[in-house]
């Protein structure tokens, strides 16, 4: 490990952030349109996990190498302004998608004559008690369905100035108390409250910085991983081993040929999954998913640099943008879908014709940033 750095000082680019988070974006949208047999190219129906575990961690690693860099140069006071910039960036991004998703869902209600979608994204509080919910909205209380990630971000990032510093100097001790917190917040059931009064927060940001915390330490530690690089047959065997039998456990759940063959006693201590408190098991399969990931794929691997992948380096480089219009999106593909009666074809249609939007518009938000530094890409 001679010359080695940690990732957040080492110069240029991850190329395998913008691949891995711009692929989670697009598994996100495709998982986001019900019944959508595209879905089946997702990590979800194969596992515990599924993309927002993807897309949390990649936001940890990100943020450490993005703002620790302006801290070692300018300060923490500095860092913190411009991680609070973000933050702010981020809710005023939530509750324009808010108002556009809230629009877009009343208006397909009225114009096809299906007041139950209006249920069926939550949204009855809205019109029983207008004021109420948008104070709530405000609060980050009231959710939508699918609107659900973006609060989850904001309270982790709100946070992040604190833990920054703590980060740099004793990685280990930050990622023993993220545990800690995760194991607590399990035990005891802890969380945010939600709006109606009996709900509450759909992704815990209490379990889950669990997830952006391992992320953020990895940044730190991650040149320091070439030591378990030794037992590396044996951490892949395990690791391919438990994503194996999640494969089995989660295509359970689709074929009842092979439910009959999972024991009693196997559901008895596997079930609930939760992943409101993102479950021990769901946890550890994105672990060893990350596990083989970082073993297969260096940062120098050159597939990464193919044309044909560039379309999703991009939505990877614009995530917020993307997301929210992933979201967006993914409504009026449900809506079409339901009206074609659930066709394949109508699947296929808005599945491929989503992720060729989102492409473009990352493209168009990559031209426009270049431009806004006055050259061209």
């Amino acid at each position: 490990m001679t010359g080695a750095v940690p990732p957040y000082l080492a110069p240029g680019r991850d190329l395998r952030l913008d691949f891995f988070r711009g692929l989670a974006l697009w598994f996100i949208y495709l998982d986001h349109v019900p019944d959508n047999i595209v879905s089946w190219l997702t990590v979800r129906n194969y596992g515990f996990s599924d993309a927002t575990e993807i897309f949390v961690f990649i936001s940890g690693y990100t943020a450490v190498i993005a703002y620790s860099r302006m801290m070692l140069r300018d300060g923490w006071p500095r860092a913190a302004i411009r991680i609070y910039r973000r933050v702010w960036q981020l809710y005023v991004a939530h509750i324009l998608l808010f108002v556009a998703f809230t629009a877009q869902i009343a208006y397909f209600s009225i114009a096809r004559d299906t007041p139950q979608l209006i249920e069926e994204m939550q949204l009855m509080g809205l019109g029983q008690n207008p004021y109420q919910a948008i104070v709530e909205t405000v609060l980050l209380k009231f959710r939508p369905v699918n609107l659900d990630v973006l609060p989850l971000y904001i309270v982790l990032l709100a946070a992040f100035p604190v833990a920054l510093p703590a980060l740099l100097r004793w990685p280990y001790a930050v990622l023993l108390a993220s545990i800690s917190f995760y194991a607590a917040t399990s035990h005891w059931n802890w969380n945010l409250p939600g709006y109606p009064d009996e709900k509450v927060w759909f992704f815990n940001p209490m379990a889950w910085q669990v997830v952006f915390y391992s992320g953020a330490v990895l940044a730190v530690v991650a040149h320091r991983l070439v030591t378990l690089d030794r037992l590396k047959w044996i951490l892949a065997t395990l690791a391919l081993a438990y994503l194996a039998f999640a494969a089995i456990i989660a295509l359970s759940w689709h074929y009842n040929a092979l439910a009959r063959l999972i024991p009693d006693w196997i559901a008895r201590q596997i079930y609930p999954i939760d992943k409101t408190n993102i479950d021990i098991l769901r946890f550890i399969h994105f672990l060893a998913m990350a596990w083989l990931v970082r073993s297969a794929v260096r940062p120098n691997a050159r597939f990464l640099s193919w044309p044909i992948l560039d379309p999703i380096r991009r939505c990877g480089e614009h995530s917020l943008q993307i997301f929210c219009l992933g979201t967006f999106l993914a409504v009026t593909a449900q809506v079409i879908v339901a009206h074609y009666e659930d066709s394949t074809v109508s699947q296929l249609s808005v599945s491929f014709a989503g992720i060729a939007i989102m492409s473009l518009a990352a493209y168009a938000a990559s031209w426009f940033k270049a431009e806004s530094r006055g050259t061209r890409s």
